[in-house]
């Protein structure tokens, strides 16, 4: 599916290079308009600057804010330095005051300069308003154009005025209800107000208790609300209740794309912002990477102590160097796809820290279930296949596979309840950081279960 994919996208590029060459400006166009916003992205990095202008230029107005909203920010200013005064002007107009806003806090001070002299007074107002706020907050997030009336009115006079506002608003679903001092007190949504009667008034139809977020909520949180009460907007309310904003669901989708990349860095140890792969120079990926790799390798060196502590039983059974990487690989294996499944539940607010025990009794079944399947395999693996070891060597590794996989698991559900209690991020413990815990543990397991079951000493 993905090679017939990868198929189209090239077939579509290369009719795009040629059509460019051959077809006047207006044949052009009409092609460049059957082309959706999804494709054009795909397509993006394949085309030179000036290809890029000729497309872009060719669109409507309409695409050509999408389009400039989705690409990252270093495509933006680029494509935003290529065109004339006047189109950049007619396009900050046409932009959302919360796609201004972060394109401006992206951008070169150069460019961020031209853009602020060429915003309409209103739109100046509306960005100032925005930079107020944390970019990560739900008012960072939000749009500060959205519909509302007031509790008095009869549904005709709200449609009446939707009617004459819409066009100024990025989601007309919500029409908010505010008291005279823009309190929320209420919702109704576009459908309920044309099926109503048009002598109904406001605060005989809206819901009462609207569901909203404070300005200084997390956008991971936002996030979860909108999916939860499986809204297409969420209104952003300050201390006093004030409606300040709405967070559309469009915008909520980037933060969970953000969130779920960050998340993926940090269970693979790296830090940093979520700038795309092509978009990173070296430079930038090393030093996502380099700093939890330096303090992995000094952790990973617990290892090496480890072995050196038990050297005499290394010296006296050669033969145990051989399991190692299968026994600590194996526990690694086993305590990820637990803490996986802890980090999941964390997320998607299934578990709780109150769940610990329930937790703690299924997953100490489950691993003593499967330590001891892992166990038995390795015990028949190690005497029928090459080393050929004898039964009570092949004992001590099983038997050590056994307590490495239950000590893993445990490990793996424990870390990130106990992590996420104490108001960390549980991803950080799922990856390599919590491997080498159980490494150094999973080596201790082995070689005290070989002094116990092979009668050997450390001097």
């Amino acid at each position: 599916m993905a090679e017939r994919q990868d198929g189209i996208m090239a077939a579509i590029l290369e009719n795009i290079k040629k059509y460019m060459s051959e077809f006047r400006d207006s044949e052009f166009k009409k092609i460049v308009a059957g082309i959706t916003i999804s494709e054009l992205l795909d397509l993006w990095d394949n085309l030179s600057e000036k290809e890029e202008l000729k497309i872009f230029t060719m669109l409507d107005l309409e695409k050509k804010v999408d389009l400039i909203t989705s690409l990252p920010p270093a495509k933006q200013e680029a494509l935003i330095t290529s065109l004339t005064a006047e189109n950049k002007k007619i396009l900050l107009e046409e932009m959302e005051p919360d796609d201004i806003t972060d394109f401006i806090q992206s951008v070169s001070p150069e460019v961020r300069k031209f853009v602020w002299n060429n915003l309409s007074e209103e739109a100046k107002e509306e960005t100032k308003f925005l930079l107020r706020f944390d970019e990560d907050d739900a008012a960072g997030l939000m749009t500060p154009r959205y519909l509302a009336i007031q509790a008095n009115l009869t549904v005709k006079q709200a449609l009446n005025w939707v009617r004459k506002n819409v066009k100024d608003v990025e989601t007309a679903y919500y029409i908010y209800v505010l008291d005279q001092m823009k309190r929320l007190i209420g919702i109704v949504s576009l459908k309920d107000l044309l099926s109503a009667n048009d002598e109904d008034r406001i605060n005989s139809i809206m819901v009462k208790n609207v569901i909203s977020v404070r300005e200084d909520t997390d956008q991971e949180d936002v996030a979860k609300i909108l999916e939860t009460y499986d809204l297409i907007a969420l209104p952003v309310v300050d201390r006093y209740n004030r409606l300040l904003g709405i967070v559309t669901f469009d915008d909520i989708i980037d933060v969970i794309r953000d969130e779920q990349t960050e998340d993926v860095y940090k269970m693979s140890a790296m830090a940093g912002n979520t700038e795309r792969y092509l978009d990173s120079s070296v430079w930038d990926l090393v030093k996502k990477r380099i700093p939890w790799l330096t303090i992995l390798l000094l952790a990973a060196t617990l290892t090496t102590n480890v072995l050196a502590h038990y050297k005499p039983i290394l010296e006296v059974a050669v033969v145990l160097s051989f399991f190692i990487p299968i026994v600590t690989g194996t526990g690694g294996n086993a305590g990820s796809q637990s803490s996986t499944l802890m980090i999941r539940g964390l997320a998607t607010d299934e578990i709780h820290f109150d769940d610990i025990l329930k937790v703690f009794l299924k997953e100490s079944l489950v691993s003593i279930i499967i330590g001891i399947s892992m166990g038995l395999l390795t015990i028949g693996r190690s005497m029928y296949l090459p080393p050929y070891i004898s039964f009570h060597v092949a004992l001590v590794v099983g038997t050590s596979m056994v307590f490495v996989i239950i000590f893993a698991t445990l490990v793996g559900a424990f870390f990130p309840l106990l992590i996420h209690k104490a108001g960390l991020d549980p991803t950080v413990m799922a990856g390599p950081l919590m491997a080498t815990i159980i490494d150094v543990t999973g080596l201790t397991i082995y070689f005290q279960t070989a002094r116990l079951l092979l009668g050997l000493h450390l001097g």
